[in-house]
């Protein structure tokens, strides 16, 4: 393993040591969701929302896609094979996301 690599996976480590930021990628390990979403399970602010999401996609463990006028994000692990096994162990998100009654902005 390279000196770089060890300092990318460092990087994103250190990304995912954050508590809602970890939390953000088990919602999306279930599946693609929008910011209005993320906001109300996890009950906090859009811009806290919006700037964890932001320093997971310039991580590059995010990905967004537009659709009319809101914005989803997903998992984007292609170049990170390292944090399939770290996402395995992330508790399942399904009864959360089950219990939040989908918002009408998305």
């Amino acid at each position: 393993m390279t000196e770089t690599s060890i300092v990318e996976i460092s990087e994103t480590l250190k990304l995912l040591s954050d508590k809602t930021r970890l939390t953000i990628v088990a919602l999306l390990k279930e599946r693609e969701m929008c910011v209005c979403d993320i906001v109300d399970i996890l009950e906090t602010t859009q811009p806290n929302i919006s700037q964890h999401l932001k320093k997971l996609k310039s991580g590059g463990i995010v990905s967004e896609t537009r659709r009319s006028q809101w914005i989803y994000y997903s998992l984007n692990m292609g170049d990170k094979p390292y944090l399939h096994e770290i996402f395995n162990h992330l508790p399942s998100m399904k009864e959360k996301i089950e219990a939040h009654q989908p918002n009408s902005c998305c």
